[in-house]
């Protein structure tokens, strides 16, 4: 896809990955709605964008899980650039470690990590289809292909974000929907630093094993990877390309992989 005089949504946008991508996507040409439940750190990355493109991003606060709030955005970006051509699902939680949580906290990881893609294709892929192109770029991460340590609700929800967004591209990639997951490990993002500072053991060793991982990449390294991939129309985005071997060595020998995953676990517990 031609990014160049696009219509984008980015959910989550302002801080982190979503500020990057926003940014990024206004570099390649495009015009963004820039979304955050934070609406005030949404407005002022889209007048930090608007200052180098003129006109070319509006921010706005809302709850990216919300059916009505997404309805919302649309309408927005309709009223103030056109119909939307790419949305960029990239609102995400990391959700409350341990087995032993509750149905809220579950519903609320759920809720932001998988159905506010859901909800969000929902409204945008029938129109879509009828006019025979569109881009859902989905935020998942490297948990979703291999799992989170210490977080069954952030392993779960992004395993299962990664599984909506392979469905879709299945099911609609032949009608003009093009699909991406982003799947990165460590990033230096608030969600990332908020578990470092975290006074909760299981948290701290749930970051630990993120960092020890790979290397802590930036928000911009990161939205270089997903102009890339939107450009060649790539579904699977690896901005730490060890992912993929990772993945392969997990399907190749489960069993193996899953000790590894133990003897990982003790390692960074112990550590915290």
């Amino acid at each position: 896809m031609d990014i160049e005089r696009r219509v984008a949504i980015v959910t989550g946008g302002g801080s982190g990955i979503g500020a990057a991508v926003a940014r990024h996507l206004a570099d390649a040409g495009a015009r963004v709605v820039v979304a955050d439940l934070d609406g005030a750190a949404a407005d002022a990355v889209a007048q930090s964008i608007s200052a180098g493109h003129a006109d070319a991003a509006i921010g706005v606060r809302a709850d990216a899980a919300d059916t009505a709030d997404i309805t919302a955005l649309i309408e927005l970006a309709g009223t103030e650039f056109g119909p939307v051509d790419i949305y960029v699902a990239n609102a995400g939680i990391a959700g409350a470690p341990g087995l032993d949580v509750s149905e809220a906290e579950w519903d609320l990881s759920f809720g932001i990590n998988l159905r506010a893609h859901i909800r969000a294709a929902q409204l945008l892929v029938p129109d879509w289809i009828d006019r025979g192109a569109g881009y859902f770029l989905s935020t998942a991460s490297a948990a979703g292909l291999l799992t989170q340590i210490n977080s069954a609700t952030y392993s779960v929800t992004k395993h299962a974000a990664v599984g909506f967004a392979e469905w879709l591209s299945v099911t609609y990639g032949d009608r003009g929907v093009r699909v991406s997951c982003l799947c990165p490990m460590g990033v230096d993002t608030p969600l990332l630093r908020a578990g470092q500072r975290s006074a909760d053991p299981a948290a701290n060793a749930a970051m630990r094993a993120v960092t020890t991982a790979g290397a802590v990449l930036t928000a911009d390294a990161v939205a270089e990877s997903v102009i890339t991939a939107i450009g060649d129309e790539r579904f699977l985005v690896l901005p730490h390309p060890e992912v993929l071997e990772m993945y392969r060595q997990k399907g190749a020998d489960y069993d193996r992989w899953l000790a590894g995953m133990r003897r990982y676990q003790r390692i960074v517990t112990e550590g915290a």
